[in-house]
């Protein structure tokens, strides 16, 4: 079986995408920061579709977390072929009241995550000669939004990032591209007041927020054969936002 890791597998979308994958019988390693428990109702659920499952604590921001974590991925279950950079963090402000420490935080762990997730596993898909990353952006990447000058900035940089990648890489069989989500009903987004809500709803074609199902589902395709011809996209989950 192939093997797919999710990083900040353990809770919201991430969780729902490993479970998506291992429903399609991959093979699934999971990372998280920092809820244990989280992550082993993840690999719990995983492995109900008959498929290997392992979960490790890692900082993907830390060159010797991410090498430690690949290596024992690859020890335990093989070379990673699919590789979900999902891992992300916020620390919203306006610009003149965000510290450094705050805009370095978004960047480092989600931008320079992914840059080390996949930097760690491009080498095995190059020599197999096949691989799939799926880089998890946000539409704000493209639009910006006030509050949130760090996490755009990160998000706009997995966007350049996947497509530098995608054509470095795609004459060795990689493919690379991002999702960009829109308004997800997560943990993190229940949290907003009821005007804010409704603000986001009125700018949304379809009327309904997003589910992480709605990102998973497309993660689920970018991984299999029927996107082969695809790279270097990015590919927006909104509902017309």
């Amino acid at each position: 079986m192939s093997v797919a890791l999710v990083t900040g597998g353990s809770r919201g979308i991430g969780r729902v995408i490993a479970e998506k994958l291992a429903h399609a019988g991959y093979d699934i390693a999971i990372c998280y920061s920092g809820n244990e428990s989280a992550a082993q109702e993840t690999i719990a659920e995983c492995k109900k579709y008959g498929v290997q499952a392992m979960y490790i604590k890692a900082d993907v921001s830390n060159a010797d977390d991410v090498a430690n974590m690949y290596e024992e991925i690859k020890s335990l279950m093989g070379p990673i072929e699919v590789l979900v950079n999902n891992a992300g963090i916020t620390k919203d402000g306006l610009l003149l009241r965000m510290s450094e420490a705050d805009f370095e935080a978004v960047v480092d762990i989600n931008l320079k995550g992914t840059f080390l997730c996949t930097k760690a596993a491009i080498k095995d898909m190059m020599k197999a000669r096949t691989g799939r990353i799926i880089n998890i952006t946000s539409i704000v990447g493209v639009v910006g939004n006030p509050g949130q000058a760090n996490y755009c900035a990160s998000k706009a940089g997995i966007i350049g990032f996947t497509k530098s990648v995608a054509k470095e890489y795609g004459g060795k069989g990689i493919t690379a591209n991002a999702v960009a989500p829109g308004f997800i009903q997560t943990a993190m987004t229940d949290q907003l007041p009821d005007n804010v809500k409704e603000a986001y709803l009125k700018q949304i074609a379809l009327g309904r927020f997003g589910t992480p199902e709605d990102i998973a589902n497309v993660v689920e395709f970018l991984a299999s054969d029927k996107a082969s011809y695809i790279t270097g996209q990015v590919i927006e989950v909104t509902g017309g936002m």
